[in-house]
């Protein structure tokens, strides 16, 4: 009562303390709903784009290495192997000026075979065009949308082709355009590949198949890869990345925390004819530190909603409008409740925690001399 009565008659002077904590909860809110919202849609997009068991590779990077048909042949007659999914990369300019962006030949069999963000992997309405579905980044540096024409040098032609879908794409930042792998077969006549996604049969295991296939290939595999220990080291070099992050978030806790501290250790020695009166009047001095810390909670627990609501629209603009315009590509908001309720909770208690020890110095004080001014 006397905390609450306290905050009513002065409420100017709980603005003042709140106002640091409105600032770093808003600050470190934003930041963590930004990147729970990034490593979620980045290992959503990791499993949508590797469903395969075992990867195969004949190049570590680009497009100069190729398997050729008949070792496509060989490796999907291994035992273990249940099915094969081909991938040919290359690279084109396209456009007056001659843009460079990636392309991606696969099959394109199944409903949630891509990220999309809009079309469908089953297109009607194209009319006699083969479907190609661009990357967002694409999308934008191109200036297309559903249903556009686009032109592509494939073969010895320029082939126009429909835009089916737009997809999320966080590995190639010059825009990428996939098709299907027996369109470009088609009109090129290559039918060399860059990737083999390996799916197995139950029971087999992974290594085993590795082995057998150094053993048939030799030299001539750049990669074999498990898509679990891609999307891990994927994702430990993420959270490398943004550990400046995760520091920023505890200093900006810290800055709540050092601006609550001074300011009731300013609030307890002004107030020090105040709590004199109180210990006259028979509180002990727990109890004075009590009515301090119950004060700072309550002010922090109102300074910390606010702080919520507003890292929560400053998190919405840098995920929905800044993030768009800097990198040209969308993730899906996620709101991390646990660590957001986990961080309020403790954000309370430590601001009350502060207070009662920045007011342990007005505590100390003789009741008698604190108030013998008024005698």
């Amino acid at each position: 009562r006397l905390a609450l009565a306290r905050l009513e008659a002065a409420p100017v002077q709980a603005v003042v303390v709140g106002a640091g904590v409105v600032a770093s909860v808003a600050l470190a809110g934003s930041m963590a709903i930004m990147v729970i919202s990034f490593r979620d849609s980045l290992d959503d997009w990791l499993i949508r784009m590797l469903p395969a068991d075992l990867y195969l590779r004949a190049a570590p990077a680009g497009t100069s290495g190729y398997l050729e048909p008949e070792e496509v042949k060989q490796v999907s007659l291994l035992p273990g192997i249940a099915g094969i999914r081909p991938v040919r990369f290359e690279s084109l300019r396209i456009g007056s000026k001659g843009d460079t962006i990636a392309l991606i030949a696969r099959p394109i069999t199944r409903r949630g075979d891509l990220p999309l963000v809009a079309g469908s992997t089953s297109p009607e309405g194209l009319g006699a065009d083969p479907p190609a579905w661009i990357s967002e980044v694409a999308a934008d540096r191109l200036r297309l949308r559903i249903g556009a024409a686009l032109a592509l040098p494939l073969g010895e032609r320029i082939q126009t082709f429909r835009v089916a879908g737009i997809w999320r794409d966080y590995a190639r930042q010059q825009g990428a355009i996939l098709i299907e792998l027996e369109t470009y077969q088609k009109l090129t006549g290559d039918r060399r590949v860059n990737d083999l996604g390996l799916y197995l049969t139950a029971g087999t295991d992974p290594a085993g198949v590795m082995s057998l296939i150094r053993a048939q290939f030799g030299e001539g595999v750049s990669e074999l890869t498990l898509p679990g220990e891609l999307r891990a080291l994927i994702l430990g070099v993420f959270d490398r990345t943004f550990l400046v992050t995760y520091l920023m978030e505890a200093v900006a806790v810290l800055i709540g925390l050092f601006g609550i501290s001074t300011s009731y250790a300013a609030l307890a020695t002004s107030r020090r004819k105040e709590l004199g009166i109180l210990r006259h009047l028979g509180l002990r001095r727990r109890q004075i530190g009590a009515l301090l810390a119950i004060e700072a909670s309550l002010t922090a627990a109102v300074s910390v909603l606010i702080g919520l609501f507003a890292g929560g629209a400053i998190a919405w603009i840098l995920i929905e409008v800044i993030n768009r315009q800097s990198f040209h590509w969308s993730m899906d908001l996620r709101w991390p409740y646990g660590i957001l309720m986990t961080f309020s909770f403790a954000m309370i208690m430590l601001a009350a925690l502060a207070a009662r020890i920045s007011g342990r110095q007005a505590m100390r004080q003789d009741a008698v001399l604190a108030v013998r001014e008024d005698w």
